[in-house]
């Protein structure tokens, strides 16, 4: 706003306040000219009180409701100091009325604006972005409480149902808001259920505090999708009606914001275009903001994204903004969209840094990290296993004379070319600059061999078919993930459903494609660059294989994340029908990803040489900076030198017809001072503009207007492919060797630990567990082992430490003793194998039923070469029944034959008449010799 002339700084304020005033709905009038009835609400300047004349007295409906105490904008520092001035005139009287204290109170600059609500329990000014509406102040004053003083009256939570972890932070929560904290953080690890624990302090947001409208932010398509389908399946403790049929959930996907939702999702990208007026592509969603590298560089400047008020989304349309994956700089790069907002914020996130603590004023209300989370049994824990090549490590050389593909990553044709040089690459340079398919088959071969023989070796039917475990394979690029699906194909020996590529840029719907795999058998592996790298909920998911690297810890954690999901064994089985249950997860770090160093975050302080995709992306968003707009005229010329003719045409019908010149040209103009003073010349004379700088102002957004409009999701798709390097190098000569497959150190010394804590378990608890006891001390009376006793044996230790679920405990097993045992299909079963294992009756893991079939023919051979006859055909039936039955139940009694399997073959009756008097002694032998 240009300040007329003349002005002194409290008129060039109340200038401002009185714009921002109108802006938000008031009718703004001088004392002289007072008509109340002139709008709903009527902001009235220099009002007499009986303590002198108030800044502004702001009246709703004829009735005074508060006060503005205007400043010049060198004073923006004092705001708080002059709080007793204007609480003084708003408890004041107003002329003409016999008024109660008013109970809305600012304090502007026209910059800065402070405001109190003095029906708070215990009023606290903050600072706003401009005025409420009136339309809002109304509102607030039907209802009997302000929002802060009903927040204090949230009945006791409904623990069923809800995790330790979840009640804690719920709870915690709600005191925070309590004691009026503007922020606060949920550290949650991923698995832990941070959506469901955002509806359910949601769901008591609306329906106990009576808050209007709550925003769930997200930063990718993906996520809010994700998050929209939670809430719809959320079912609240003390309703039987799911959230979606109490409270209107509405994902946007325009600008509208429906008047009657009370929980709107968006990404952040959105909301920004919202406050803007704009609409937005939905392909600037797909993608998380946090990776471009123009926007990274744009948090270290002074002024963050720049955003104006909107009439139409006023300050107060959101009560609370929950920010999911807050650990991304959505709130450094975007922060004054989340500051235009009259609302408490609070952040969910498994993996904060430094400045997510920071931002949210290090209230961080409740923590709970991966490692607590597998402690508890709600996340699963993980293996590594290593597979390192010699191109993967050294690179290669392709030496000049030699013939190799060369291939067009677009339209991925190739054609033979003999080298004119020398190329020597690098393991950076693989994927992108070089392929090397002997490198990529490698790696698959040694994963498909380490899967049978080491990963999961037990996956084998009777008839020696593998079934391979559902595996993530992260890929760097689109063009490395179609060389991967084409390789694993062919290694697996599988047809096109075995292996999918799930990316933004598939063909197929990638919505169907990652929801087969999440729920159906096939596809066994997928590959992803970017989709479900973070954030996407695969729960049978147990192998991530990194053939790309990562620099970023967070970016890390969260592509880790990805596995941890635990998930029951029935539904584990819809999708993998020969797995056990799911006790860990395994990264096959094929790329040194585990190893890599890797930083704290982006840091924002270095500069970071900007990708075109990220200047087209920031462009296409609506922002209209000149840095940006020079920079991405430079590449655009460089470009138009570089491209063919035809590249150019097929480029036309995506920018409306513009060429590189005409594109470059307006992003040039748009700047210019002598274009945005012929613009302005014109537009002031063409629209009759009060005064010159209003028409530059007019010029300037006409202009950048124009330029960035060209920009959409196709183009810059386009501009940002073509201008790659054309052509990759397929080196077929330089073939590659695994020069290492094994598991990771850091595995074996969790393999370590998990044996030795359960040893400590089983030591510690000996005393107080019947089947313990015997174990330990009473050798002779293993044979009195009930399958009673161990089932409350396996429950006493889901219960006290689920980390030592029987499954895992084996696996460690198998890694430290480097044996091939067949993991046993029936938990108890493994369960009495490990306490044999480790209370040193077995000198080596083996399952309980091998030790009982080899403890059966070692007896009957004892029995032949004894005083017994040999035993008939039916009688050797029997005495299998009875071992098979020793082998899952650990005991035999006489009552167990009026039972399965034996009742279908007689009973007891048979066996008597089988065995006679021996009967008896039969089972007691049987009892001790298969267990010894």
């Amino acid at each position: 706003m240009t300040p007329k002339p003349n002005q002194n700084p409290e008129q060039i304020a109340r200038d401002k306040i009185d714009k921002q005033l109108m802006a938000a709905g008031w009718v703004v009038q001088s004392k002289s000219k007072v008509n109340l009835a002139a709008g709903k609400g009527v902001a009235v300047r220099e009002y007499q009180t009986d303590v002198g004349p108030a800044d502004y007295v702001l009246f709703i409906d004829r009735k005074p409701v508060g006060i503005v105490e205007a400043k010049r904008e060198e004073e923006g520092h004092r705001l708080t100091a002059v709080e007793d001035q204007s609480g003084d005139y708003a408890k004041a009287k107003l002329k003409y009325l016999n008024n109660d204290p008013l109970p809305f109170i600012y304090e502007s600059t026209g910059v800065l604006t402070r405001f109190t609500d003095c029906r708070d329990p215990k009023p606290r000014g903050r600072r706003v972005f401009s005025f409420h509406r009136p339309e809002t102040m109304a509102e607030w004053l039907r209802k009997e409480e302000s929002l802060r003083a009903r927040l204090l009256n949230t009945p006791a939570l409904d623990h069923t149902g809800l995790r330790s972890a979840q009640i804690k932070a719920v709870e915690n929560l709600e005191q925070s808001f309590k004691r009026n904290k503007p922020k606060a953080l949920i550290q949650m690890a991923t698995g832990a259920g941070k959506t469901f624990t955002a509806a359910t302090f949601i769901y008591r947001l609306l329906k106990n505090a009576d808050a209007k409208r709550v925003l769930f932010l997200v930063d990718t398509k993906n996520l809010g999708e994700q998050a929209e389908q939670e809430f719809m399946k959320f079912l609240p403790n003390d309703d039987n009606r799911k959230f979606t049929e109490l409270y209107n959930v509405q994902r946007l996907n325009s600008s509208y914001i429906a008047t009657d939702s009370q929980v709107c999702i968006s990404t952040i990208q959105r909301l920004y275009s919202i406050l803007k007026g704009e609409e937005l592509d939905e392909r600037a969603e797909e993608e998380n903001p946090n990776e471009s590298t123009w926007l990274q560089q744009q948090g270290n400047k002074k002024e963050p994204l720049p955003v104006v008020y909107n009439e139409k989304v006023p300050i107060e349309q959101f009560d609370f903004i929950v920010i999911d994956e807050c650990h991304r700089s959505i709130y450094n790069v975007w922060k004054q969209v989340l500051d235009y907002f009259d609302g408490f914020l609070i952040g969910l996130t498994a993996t904060p840094d430094k400045r997510t603590f920071g931002f949210f004023n290090e209230n961080v209300v409740s923590e709970y990290t991966y490692e607590e989370s597998v402690a508890d049994g709600v996340n699963v824990p993980y293996d590594v296993y290593s597979i390192e090549t010699e191109v993967s490590k050294k690179g290669g050389v392709i030496q000049s004379g030699w013939y190799v593909d060369r291939r067009d990553k677009l339209t991925r044709k190739k054609r033979w070319n003999r080298e004119d040089e020398d190329t020597t690459y690098v393991k950076n340079d693989l994927d992108r600059k070089v392929v090397n398919p002997s490198q990529i088959r490698n790696i698959i071969k040694e994963y498909k061999s380490a899967l049978q023989k080491t990963i999961y070796p037990g996956r084998k039917d009777e008839n020696g078919d593998y079934e391979v475990p559902k595996t993530l394979i992260f890929a760097k690029t689109d063009s490395h993930a179609d060389d991967i699906i084409k390789i694993v194909r062919e290694e697996f020996d599988e047809g096109n459903d075995f292996c999918k590529k799930v990316t933004y840029k598939i063909e197929e719907d990638p919505k169907s494609v990652l929801n087969r795999f999440r729920n159906s058998y096939y596809p066994r592996i997928a590959v992803t660059v970017d989709m479900i790298a973070t954030g996407t909920d695969v729960k049978p998911l147990e192998v991530l294989l990194f053939m790309r690297d990562v620099k970023s810890v967070n970016y890390f954690e969260q592509m880790k994340g990805r596995g941890t999901r635990t998930i029951n064994k029935d539904d584990l089985q819809l999708v993998s029908r020969k797995a056990d249950s799911k006790t860990h997860f395994v990264i096959v770090d094929a790329v040194g990803a585990t190893k890599s160093k890797k930083t704290d975050s982006r840091p924002l302080e270095r500069k970071h040489s900007v990708a075109l995709k990220d200047l087209l992306g920031a462009v296409a968003m609506g922002v209209a900076e000149e840095d940006l707009f020079l920079s991405l005229a430079n590449r655009l010329i460089r470009l138009d030198k570089q491209l063919t003719e035809k590249e150019k045409e097929n480029m036309l019908p995506l920018s409306g017809g513009k060429n590189l010149k005409q594109i470059t040209s307006e992003l040039l103009a748009a700047f210019n001072p002598d274009t945005i003073d012929v613009k302005a010349k014109e537009l002031k004379e063409k629209n009759n503009l009060p005064s010159m700088a209003v028409a530059v102002e007019a010029a300037k957004e006409e202009l950048t207007t124009i330029a960035g409009s060209t920009f959409n999701g196709e183009l810059n798709g386009y501009l940002e492919q073509v201008r790659k390097q054309h052509e990759q190098i397929i080196d077929h000569i330089n073939i590659d060797a695994v020069t290492k497959s094994e598991w990771d150190k850091t595995s074996g010394d969790k393999a370590i630990k998990v044996v030795a804590d359960f040893k400590e378990y089983l030591e510690t608890h000996k005393d107080e567990v019947t089947a313990l006891s015997i174990y330990y001390t009473q050798p002779y009376q293993r044979r009195n082992v009930t399958y009673k006793m161990i089932k409350e044996l396996s429950e006493k230790l889901k219960l006290d430490k689920p980390l030592l679920a029987p499954l895992h405990v084996w696996e460690a097993y198998l890694q430290l003793e480097n044996i091939k045992t067949t993991v046993p299909k029936n938990e108890l079963i493994a369960l009495v194998s490990l306490v044999r294992r480790a209370t040193g009756i077995d000198n080596q893991l083996t399952p309980y039923n091998k030790t009982v079939d080899r403890n059966f023919q070692k007896w009957i051979l004892q029995q032949n070469a004894g005083q017994h006859n040999k035993f008939s055909a039916e009688q050797i039936e029997w005495l299998r029944m009875l071992k098979d039955h020793i082998a899952t139940s650990f005991h035999l009694e006489v009552d167990d034959l009026d039972y399965t399997p034996f009742d279908a073959k007689g009973g007891r009756g048979r066996m008597w008449e089988l065995f006679g008097e021996e009967m008896g002694k039969v089972i007691e032998e049987l009892n001790g010799e298969l267990v010894a």
